[in-house]
């Protein structure tokens, strides 16, 4: 089997191409023909998580497994809160043909379905990108989101200001053209804000119904077990609420997402409103119907896009020789 390291898949994964295989398997999925059950595992130390997310695309010819731990309390030291590994079989026989870091995958791929949802759902002359969090899926999303829009102010907020401040200084070394700011707060990003990313940890909404401006699109990728990242009044005013599958999303936590199953419980919303981003890719279901709409994209993480990640960094690593050849 060949063994990829973090530094080789970060090195093999190719932004651009990873939008299209996310969108790929994610409209493979709802028209049903990707196979994955909802993701389940056991509770660890510490209020950690070991999760199992197997998958099978077969357009992308990938069958795989990904074994990843949610440890929340590994905020703010050297361990990332999700560290995870990807198995790949052969789809035709079963095979072990691949065991590489998950990681990098997961960090990635939620980032590059963040900019996938952006770039169907939120308004063509979106301008000001707004994101929540200092961590590793605030990179990714600054990263991913703004190679799908042209935006012309980036603004940046977190619980803790020195860290905002911290990144947007590495986003200016990093050449970036795009003017970076720190905003005060989570409200101060958000406002007249046409892109909410919210990437972080909160047990308590860090966007508020009454923050957004007409037109906005919210992505939402952070997980808590007892909370969520936007409040039901942004839910009360969403034209759309996609998802990447409504049977994971709508399930039970650590599967499901805290902010649709309150909504549901209340009333707010019925589940056959909410739709699938593999839906309004195949044009089943509705996207943005005006400028003016509210749209919102809660992502939980699914094993098609593990999928689809690895299956491109599998297909580059055969054709560039990178990696290792290991007999079990």
């Amino acid at each position: 089997m060949l063994v990829l390291s973090r530094e080789d898949v970060a090195a093999l994964l190719d932004p651009d191409d990873l939008v299209e295989a996310v969108a790929s398997a994610l409209a493979d999925l709802s028209a049903g023909g990707a196979e994955m059950p909802p993701r389940s595992g056991v509770p660890g130390a510490g209020g950690g998580y070991l999760g199992v997310m197997p998958a099978f695309v077969p357009s992308a010819g990938a069958l795989t497994t990904k074994l990843v731990t949610l440890y929340p309390a590994n905020a703010g030291t050297d361990l990332p809160t999700h560290q995870a590994v990807v198995v790949a079989f052969d789809p035709s026989t079963g095979a072990v043909v691949a065991v590489m870091d998950g990681t990098e995958i997961t960090a990635t791929r939620t980032g590059a379905a963040s900019a996938l949802a952006t770039r169907i759902l939120a308004r063509e002359d979106a301008r000001v990108l707004a994101i929540l969090g200092t961590g590793v899926q605030a990179r990714s999303h600054l990263r991913a989101v703004p190679r799908v829009r042209t935006f012309a102010e980036i603004r940046l907020a977190g619980r803790d200001e020195a860290k905002a401040d911290a990144l947007a200084r590495e986003l200016q070394s990093s050449g970036i053209t795009i003017p970076v700011t720190v905003a005060g707060s989570f409200e101060a990003a958000v406002r007249d804000a046409d892109v909410v990313c919210a990437c972080t940890h909160s047990p308590d909404p860090v966007v508020r119904g009454d923050w957004l401006s007409p037109g906005a699109h919210v992505n939402s990728v952070g997980v808590h077990p007892t909370g969520g990242e936007f409040d039901d009044a942004v839910v009360e005013m969403a034209a759309v609420v996609a998802v990447e599958s409504r049977a994971s999303a709508l399930g039970a936590f650590p599967a499901g997402a805290n902010e649709l199953s309150g909504a549901i419980r209340s009333g707010l919303l019925e589940e056959g409103d909410v739709v699938e981003v593999g839906e309004v890719i195949t044009g089943t279901r509705r996207g943005r119907g005006g400028d003016a709409e509210v749209t919102v994209y809660k992502s939980v993480g699914v094993a098609v896009e593990d999928a689809a990640a690895a299956s491109l960094v599998l297909r580059r690593a055969r054709a560039t020789g990178r990696g290792v050849d290991v007999a079990l």
